[in-house]
Parts: structure tokens; C-alpha cells; sequence
């Protein structure tokens, strides 16, 4: 039987000094997670403007079902400015408050979790209260909660995030957002590994995915670390290299394949995705070839 999974959280348009493109990390995880043959479902919000109907086309022309995606709450679209460094690497000026900031708990996303498989949520989308109560809400229907932390500064602080660390089943992390864990809730330990089984233990979180750049990606699964070092690519930037990453690991646990087959699929798809101009590149299973 086809697995479902839910998001919930940003859909925007980054704004490139060329011209934009439809992303939001949540929304990427979705697009990525439906190119993989999951039964994927996104609740969002956006505004009754112009980039508002532009998105939606977008998903309409990825096959993409668009019946959880809520409109009406008076605030615009989100848009944000996204500047690559010299590495190619991105850094983002998100726009508030916008309409995903105001996400509804409505009847039809709680029947979408309450049948799915699993929820994939993030912290960006708790930065308001609304969308936080929204997510909160949701997360007593979930099987399985996958907690994308997504820290993007200044829109996140240690309550807010100790609140949903304590929420997942699964979490993915990146080194810089470890480091900034390992600070804020005194975390010990010399190594990745160390700390990693910390906040394991501390949140009684399942898995953890360790993304670490170029240098590859690590899981820590039950007590045991697992580590992949990466494909190597010319980087045009890293816009959605990570979601690829994330929906590409949850499509392939919930498919069954053992821990380093997901680990390197997931790996494969990130780098292929970090090749490629914008967040949403079309591909198919020759990705994994």
C-alpha cells in the first residue's frame, strides 16, 4: 500500500537576483517526497494575491494536490530574498508576517494526519503563534513525527524548540544547528557522535539525521551511528539540497530499506539537488542510478 505523509509549514517564493522560484523548505519536502512515490499531502498557507495563484499553478503542474493549502487569512504570500556566497552557499531574508504564519487548524488537516503515516514539521513555522498552535495540535494525531528543525535566525528560541524536539520521533539537524543545541542545552560529549546520543536521550528522539555538507551525512539509529560521505558535485547553490536530503530518507525508511540504503539514496538525491539551479529540479528514479 502506497505510504502517506503530511507537511505542514512554509510555501513561498524565493526571490534570486535573476528571479524567483517556488520554494519554502516544507513545501520542498513535499514536492520531493510526491516525485518519490509517497502518497504526500501539504498544509500551508497563502495569501489571495498574485504570487498566491502563481504557486499554486506551480503545484498544478507538478501533479501536485493542492486541496490542504488555505487561503483568506489577509496577510500576503510569503516571499524571501535569498543571496548565495562565493561557495554558492544561501542565506535568506524571510518576509512577516505572511499568510503561512497564520496556518488554521481545520477539520480536513486533522483527518489528513490522523490517516497518514507520518507528519513532517519545522520550526520556521512556529516563529507565530497561530501556525505554532496549528502544528501543536496536529502532532497529538501523528504516527510518526519528523521534525525538521530548520533554525533560520532570528525566528526560533530554545523554549519553542525544547517544546517540539520533544514532539519527534525523528529529527534531522544540520552541524551548525547541532552546535547550537549542544550550547543551548549544555549538552556534553567531544564528538558528533556523543552528542547526538544526548539530545537522543534526553528527548527520547529515535533517529537523527546529521547532515554535514560536503563532507556527507550521519544517522544515528537505536545507539547506532551510521555515516556516508557524500557524492561529489559542482555546487550551483544549496537552495532545497537539504530537503531533498530529508524527504528522500523518509520515503525510503517508510519503503523499508535498511539504514545505510537510505542513507545513501538520500545523499544522492541532496547532491543531485545542490547541482542543480533552485530547490525543485525535475528528476526520477535515474537519480538513484
Amino acid at each position: 500500500m502506497k505510504k502517506t505523509v503530511v507537511a505542514i509549514g512554509e510555501i513561498l517564493w524565493d526571490v534570486f537576483p535573476e528571479g524567483k522560484k517556488a520554494g519554502g523548505s516544507s513545501m520542498n519536502v513535499a514536492l520531493n517526497l510526491h516525485k518519490q512515490g509517497i502518497n504526500s499531502q501539504f498544509i500551508s498557507a497563502i495569501g489571495d494575491d498574485e504570487n498566491g495563484k502563481e504557486l499554486i499553478k506551480f503545484l498544478a503542474s507538478k501533479s501536485y494536490p493542492t486541496n490542504l493549502i488555505q487561503t483568506g487569512n489577509n496577510l500576503p504570500t510569503s516571499t524571501v530574498e535569498v543571496k548565495l556566497d562565493e561557495q554558492h552557499q544561501a542565506t535568506y531574508t524571510i518576509v512577516e508576517p505572511v499568510a503561512w504564519d497564520a496556518i488554521e487548524l481545520k477539520e480536513e488537516a486533522i483527518l489528513a494526519v490522523t490517516n497518514a503515516d507520518a507528519l513532517v514539521y519545522c520550526s520556521l513555522t512556529c516563529r507565530n503563534e497561530k501556525s505554532k498552535k496549528t502544528i501543536l495540535a496536529l502532532l497529538k494525531q501523528a504516527k510518526l513525527k519528523i521534525f525538521d528543525i530548520n533554525l533560520r535566525p532570528p525566528f526560533y528560541t530554545i523554549d519553542t524548540l525544547k517544546e517540539l524536539l520533544n514532539q519527534a520521533d525523528i529529527l534531522k539537524v544540520n552541524e551548525h544547528e547541532l552546535v547550537y543545541l549542544r550550547d543551548e542545552l549544555s549538552l556534553s560529549g567531544n564528538t558528533d557522535e556523543q552528542v547526538l546520543k544526548q539530545l537522543s536521550n534526553n528527548f527520547t528522539i529515535k533517529i537523527i539525521c546529521l547532515t554535514v555538507g560536503e563532507k556527507g551525512a550521519y544517522v544515528l539509529n537505536d545507539g547506532r551511528l551510521y555515516h556516508h560521505k557524500g557524492y561529489e558535485v559542482k555546487v550551483a547553490d544549496t537552495v532545497g539540497a537539504g530537503d531533498s536530503f530529508l524527504a528522500t530518507f523518509i520515503a525510503s525508511y517508510l519503503h523499508g530499506f535498511p539504514m545505510d540504503t537510505v542513507l545513501d539514496r538520500a545523499c544522492k538525491v541532496g547532491a543531485f539537488v545542490a547541482s542543480q539551479p533552485g530547490a525543485n529540479p525535475d528528476y526520477g528514479d535515474e537519480v538513484f542510478n
